[in-house]
């Protein structure tokens, strides 16, 4: 009896590999098939100015004087690496990228759920949380410039107990606040965006279940809904992540990069075109591309999501 059991029981497990694997290959070579004209434009659009700016960045060239270029190798490299103020800067980048990045999730996943839930004028909800990402960043850097102006701002006149002639822009943390609340205002609702489409693959099924088991809200939404879109959190986190260490345009508008509000791209634009050095600024676009790399890399480290158990196939 023992025997005929495993017998029967073995089979199925030894074929459900061999169909899912099928099923995930076919999968994957549709999805080669399908993002390969997309790949091979990009590649087409990016691959001269990358090779350019790995050109450019071994070389001692300035436009005040084109014709007086000169083979550096890598001295560019280490110039920036040596340099305290790239380390500075990549200090403040990284401080964007977390504290933006870590406040978006909370409020995008908190925007997710009500629009998710949300019965009634679902449309009208939804199309108010997503105004601000539909907003030009240059548009809304001015607006919260003027919004901590000491002079005419309004948020000075909501926070009384800071004085109402307290210049945001005057201090390091105080501009980096400021810099850090606009950029969370325009872009937290494409976190919410990408919450959403995670929120719509979580199973009612589960949620119900887990009412009935006697779950709390806590312990649903901790239990069930959030590891049931993980890849989605990743993707979310992911995105904002990458675009968060390349700000740019709020620093641009809001400070100009002074009370060492600068970012590494600023720094980039700064040698490159304020200062003319295609040399080192190629080298720092060099380096500000290998540290999304490198982030990119840490991230889904980080997060080890399955895609096949995604797809409910493991």
């Amino acid at each position: 009896m023992t025997t005929s059991v495993v017998q029967t029981a073995t089979p199925p497990s030894g074929r459900t590999p061999a169909r899912s694997s099928d099923r995930s290959r076919a999968e994957n070579r549709l999805g080669q098939k399908l993002v390969a004209p997309a790949i091979i434009l990009m590649l087409i659009v990016t691959a001269f100015p990358m090779l350019r700016a790995i050109w450019l960045s071994v070389y001692d060239y300035s436009l005040t004087a084109p014709d007086d270029r000169s083979f550096t190798g890598v001295d560019n490299y280490v110039t920036a690496l040596t340099d305290p103020l790239f380390w500075q800067t990549t200090g403040v980048t990284v401080l964007y990228m977390v504290v933006t990045v870590g406040i978006e999730l909370v409020i995008g996943f908190i925007f997710a759920m009500v629009m998710h839930r949300v019965i009634f004028a679902r449309g009208v909800v939804r199309t108010s949380i997503l105004i601000p990402y539909g907003i030009i960043t240059v548009v809304s850097g001015f607006a919260w410039q003027f919004a901590f102006s000491a002079q005419n701002g309004f948020v000075n006149g909501w926070l009384p107990f800071i004085g109402a002639d307290f210049n945001w822009f005057g201090e390091t943390p105080s501009a980096v606040i400021a810099i850090c609340i606009s950029e969370i205002w325009k872009t937290t609702p494409f976190m919410s965006l990408l919450l959403l489409a995670g929120l719509a693959q979580v199973s009612e099924d589960m949620i119900e279940a887990a009412k009935v088991d006697g779950a709390t809200w806590w312990q649903r939404l901790w239990k069930v809904i959030i590891p049931n879109m993980r890849s989605a959190i990743m993707v979310a986190v992911l995105f904002r992540a990458l675009d968060a260490y390349r700000i740019f345009d709020n620093i641009f508008v809001m400070t100009n990069g002074a009370q060492q509000t600068e970012s590494i791209s600023f720094l980039t634009y700064r040698q490159t075109i304020e200062q003319f050095q295609l040399g080192l600024g190629s080298a720092l676009s060099v380096l500000l591309f290998l540290s999304v790399l490198l982030i990119a890399y840490l991230i889904i480290k980080v997060f080890r999501v399955d895609l096949a158990a995604a797809r409910q196939e493991g």
